[in-house]
């Protein structure tokens, strides 16, 4: 019996016995490559049917297996088309860098241009509104305070853009308002000087020496020519009455309202009216539409989207024309300049408005044109900051027209209507104690106990110079009065009904006595009054 033979692991089979056995045998020529013209196709390998003798050696396995692989092997290339083909390589991959550079050099462009415009616009802005220099913008300075520790600011505005003419006075300063900052407690408040306010110039205006408030801008600034002076005059004078100093004025017109209330996308108010339900009406400005329409025309209680136009022209309606649901006129209509004033900040302050690009620059060139203010570019950031933080519930609208007290009412002086305070023409003593009792973070204030002080010294001013000391110290002060004819401690407590505990205890601190009175007081006094205090000596 014969031995199979193995050979590179195949086993051969035995011979036939037939000697005479046709066998295939593999073509050396079978085997043939794809060329480079034949697109890789691969030629049928050629089998001969001669007799042969029955051998398989390595290299006929070898090219079988050849012959038989799916993929063709690349043709052989001479060193000329290797470099040929890197060269195309690298060409291919210069011209997609280039591309690609230029893509990044165009969007870097676009991106630079862009900050250069933003940025040259805030430097002419910031130029034309503020003090200080434009690269103050990069500090972070703390406003200015007051004994309080309140920033105050002065808004003011001016119609010399009065496209309607509804007055020929263009400095008159028809819109007034302070606008009272803690930065340190975030809280906030809000309040609308009447225009027609009678108050004493201390110089000869156009009115003479005693009229109106709105006219203490251009009596001082002559005519506009001297815009620090005038709002320094202004300061001066809004400051005295509320008994606040004001650090800070804001002067815009007419126009720089209507393009910020159009550059943050418009804003929206609720419609309150006077007397409740009636809505509003106001006539004057139907002009806008060539009379074909009611321009300020709103239901009570309706959420309104206004444009700037809509917004400015809401801000200035009274009644007029016609016009109904302003009962209180001037009163009501600093109440809804207020909501707009919110309404803006609001809108202002929202992440849609501060991100997008034309909005921010529409509000730049808004303001550089139409405000200007003696805030330094070193505290915008500490402005911007609080802004921010101050919550909408953090911001209190006080009002002088409060219907159970009252501080300003209107009067006749002469032949002009105007407004006084209730106390007296040019007493702002209530008005004075109002506004303490909102700024102060001081519990007599909170309390707000109203005080009488009489004079038992018989030295003439001894009452009013007393008022005024309590006043600055926070303290309520109804009226000051000299004393009936008598014999007097060096001070008398008297106190009146109950309550007002921290105003007790402060009282007999800052006056060393051990107990106050609570008999009858030596004057009658009004029911609101809960303390009166006889000065019957001199105090060094």
């Amino acid at each position: 019996m014969s031995k199979k033979q193995s050979i590179d692991g195949f086993v051969t089979r035995s011979a036939p016995t037939t000697s005479t056995q046709t066998h295939r045998k593999l073509s050396n020529t079978a085997s043939v490559r794809p060329s480079l013209h034949t697109g890789g196709e691969k030629r049928v390998s050629s089998i001969s049917s001669t007799p042969t003798q029955t051998t398989l050696g390595r290299t006929n396995i070898r090219e079988a297996l050849q012959s038989l692989d799916d993929e063709p092997t690349p043709p052989k290339t001479s060193r000329r088309q290797r470099r040929q083909l890197r060269r195309d390589g690298v060409h291919h991959r210069s011209k997609k860098r280039r591309i690609i550079k230029w893509v990044v050099i165009t969007i870097l462009t676009v991106v630079l241009g862009i900050i250069a415009y933003t940025g040259i616009i805030a430097f002419i802005t910031t130029n034309k509104m503020f003090d200080g220099g434009f690269f103050g913008l990069t500090q972070k300075q703390a406003l200015k305070e007051d004994a309080n520790g309140r920033s105050n600011f002065l808004i003011f505005g001016t119609a010399e853009d009065d496209e309607g003419g509804e007055h020929g006075g263009a400095n008159l300063t028809d819109s007034l308002m302070v606008m009272s900052v803690n930065q340190k407690t975030k809280d906030v408040f809000m309040v609308s000087i009447p225009r027609d306010l009678w108050v004493e110039y201390g110089t000869a205006c156009n009115a003479g020496y005693q009229g109106k408030v709105n006219e203490v801008y251009g009596c001082y600034s002559e005519g506009g020519t001297d815009e620090k002076a005038g709002a320094a005059a202004l300061q001066n004078k809004i400051g005295s009455i509320l008994g606040l100093d004001i650090q800070y004025y804001v002067h815009l017109n007419f126009t720089a309202v209507v393009e910020l209330v159009d550059a943050v996308g418009g804003v929206d108010v609720t419609i309150e009216s006077n007397p409740k339900g009636v809505g509003i009406l106001d006539r004057n400005f139907d002009w806008k539409c060539g009379y074909r329409c009611y321009y300020v025309k709103y239901e009570d209680g309706q959420q309104v989207h206004l444009d700037g136009e809509h917004a400015l022209a809401l801000s200035r309606a009274r009644n007029a024309s016609g016009g109904y649901g302003l009962a209180d006129s001037n009163f009501d209509r600093e109440k809804n300049q207020q909501k707009i004033i919110k309404a803006l900040r609001k809108k202002a302050l929202s992440a849609g408005t501060l991100t997008n690009l034309g909005k921010v620059t529409s509000i730049m060139n808004a303001l550089g044109n139409n405000l200007r203010t003696n805030i330094d570019t070193k505290e915008i950031q500490t402005l911007m900051s609080i802004a921010n933080e101050v919550s909408d519930s953090a911001i209190k609208s006080l009002t002088f027209v409060d219907e159970e007290a009252p501080l300003v009412a209107t009067c006749s002086i002469g032949a002009s209507s105007a407004v006084c305070p209730t106390e007296g023409r040019y007493s702002y003593m209530a008005i004075q104690s109002y506004i303490k009792k909102n700024s102060v973070n001081n519990p007599v204030t909170k309390e707000g106990a109203h005080i009488v002080v009489l004079n038992g010294t018989g030295t003439s001013g001894v009452a009013k110079t007393e008022a005024d000391v309590l006043t600055a110290k926070g303290y309520t002060i109804s009226a000051y009065d000299n004393a009936p004819d008598g014999t007097y401690g060096a001070v008398e407590i008297y106190k009146l009904g109950e309550g007002n505990s921290a105003t007790t205890e402060a009282l007999k601190q800052y006056y060393s006595v051990q107990t106050v009175k609570t008999a009858a007081p030596p004057v009658a006094v009004d029911d609101d009054v809960s303390f009166v205090i006889v000065i019957g000596k001199v105090r060094s």
